[in-house]
């Protein structure tokens, strides 16, 4: 009997046991998934970010690898007690997180300590947006829609090498994304230019114009396209090289576009072009360019992709010679202009935009830096190996928060190449 009493004693604290692990772990997957507790963090790891320039830096990206955490499905990042908002990626659309990002503020020679919280489980959490991206299709059956309007969304489209006429299959002509300081949009045909929008004030914008500002909306202190680009770069666009002239990105087996993020922190977009015959010399290549916009900046980065070495390709960027412009170069991979035109036909309703243009490129890609002619300020450039990143930034003259000379333009850009030379230090402790 007494044997009896004592195992009937021992399966109920078993089962007190096993219940309370199963509700605990009930509870801890509910909090969870409503974002509201930390308290049981699969991994939890230190990040010191540290400023080493004399000068306050905000908004500077902290992005860590995801790869050695396992499968992370969201985190929360603090600083000195409290929650600061972070972003996870997918890059490679596998429907597993590749990176976390967050930015920071640092003043004057500061190093500054955050906490990282990685959990598998639950759903990332929701912040304010400070970027937006875009692809968007004209509503064929609700032709009332005004033409900024328009809410046919679609988050990736590719067409055949064969296509008639690829530019007019979106609304707006390809892919958009800005941040509070700028808006740009990237033609979906073999020119694959960045067009421009110029703001008048910091804030998010083409959800509400679609690159297409009304007249309300103009009375209201919205932008609006600012740039007329031809068969230039634009703003740095990505061409061929035939030994005397940029060449577009044609022929291709297929054209693709692709929204990344949408944000809250920043917006990555890619235009992927598979078998890109870039001359009569080399066999045809796949070639991936990710943009990547980051809340907070006017600048943009460029990371340009392929599939095999590419070192004894020839490419070219650079930007387009606006109107009269005043051209800058450092000689060391900075090149910009400052120069005013209309970006329409419609000289009469529309106004002659001034913009501040530039492109930064590593000197170790570049192989010449070509005289101006009357379509573009053009370098001659080399990939060493699969990849090439570089960066390319603008200003309108219309903003309020901007430059409004081409020397402020060409003074900040000497101080902006000094900051991307001397970027935040970032150390990760497990």
């Amino acid at each position: 009997m007494q044997y009896y009493v004592f195992f009937v004693y021992l399966c109920e604290i078993c089962n007190r046991i096993t219940l309370n692990m199963i509700m605990r772990k009930l509870i801890c997957t509910c909090l969870l998934c409503l974002g509201g507790v930390t308290a049981w963090a699969n991994h939890t790891i230190t990040v010191v970010a540290s400023n080493p320039m004399n000068m306050e830096r905000n908004d500077q990206p902290v992005v860590i690898d995801l790869k050695p955490y396992g499968e992370v499905r969201s985190a929360v990042v603090t600083a000195d007690g409290k929650e600061i908002p972070c972003q996870l990626d997918d890059l490679n659309q596998d429907e597993v997180f590749d990176e976390l990002c967050f930015l920071v503020n640092l003043g004057k020679k500061e190093k500054k300590q955050y906490v990282v919280e990685l959990f598998e489980q639950g759903e990332p959490r929701s912040y304010p947006a400070r970027v937006y991206a875009e692809m968007v299709m004209a509503n064929t059956k609700n032709k009332k829609l005004k033409k900024n309007q328009q809410n046919n969304y679609i988050e990736s489209i590719t067409a055949r090498g064969d296509a008639a006429y690829t530019y007019n299959l979106q609304h707006h002509h390809g892919v958009d994304f800005e941040s509070e300081l700028n808006g740009i949009r990237i033609y979906f045909d073999a020119r694959q230019t960045l067009d421009l929008y110029g703001k008048y004030q910091k804030r998010l914008e083409l959800k509400d114009t679609q690159f297409y500002t009304d007249k309300e909306q103009k009375a209201q202190g919205y932008g609006d396209d600012v740039l007329w680009v031809g068969q230039t770069f634009g703003l740095g666009a990505f061409r061929g090289w035939d030994g005397k002239k940029p060449t577009l990105v044609e022929p291709v087996r297929t054209r693709t576009q692709r929204i990344i993020s949408y944000g809250p922190l920043r917006a990555i977009v890619e235009l992927v072009d598979r078998g890109w015959q870039v001359d009569a010399h080399h066999a045809p290549v796949n070639m991936t360019i990710r943009y990547t916009q980051y809340a907070g900046h006017r600048d943009t980065d460029v990371d340009v992709f392929f599939n095999k070495d590419v070192s004894d390709y020839r490419f070219s960027t650079g930007v387009i010679n606006v109107k009269g412009s005043e051209e800058f170069s450092d000689k060391k991979g900075l090149r910009a202009c400052w120069g005013a035109d209309f970006p329409t036909n419609d000289t009469i309703n529309g106004k002659r935009e001034t913009v501040g243009l530039a492109v930064l490129l590593s000197q170790q890609n570049i192989v010449s830096e070509e005289p101006a002619n009357k379509d573009n300020y053009a370098y001659v450039v080399k990939v060493n190996g699969t990849h090439m990143a570089y960066k390319v930034n603008y200003t309108s003259a219309n903003e309020t928060f901007g430059y409004h000379s081409a020397k402020e333009w060409f003074d900040y850009l000497t101080a902006w190449r000094q900051e991307v030379e001397r970027p935040i230090t970032v150390k990760i402790k497990n």
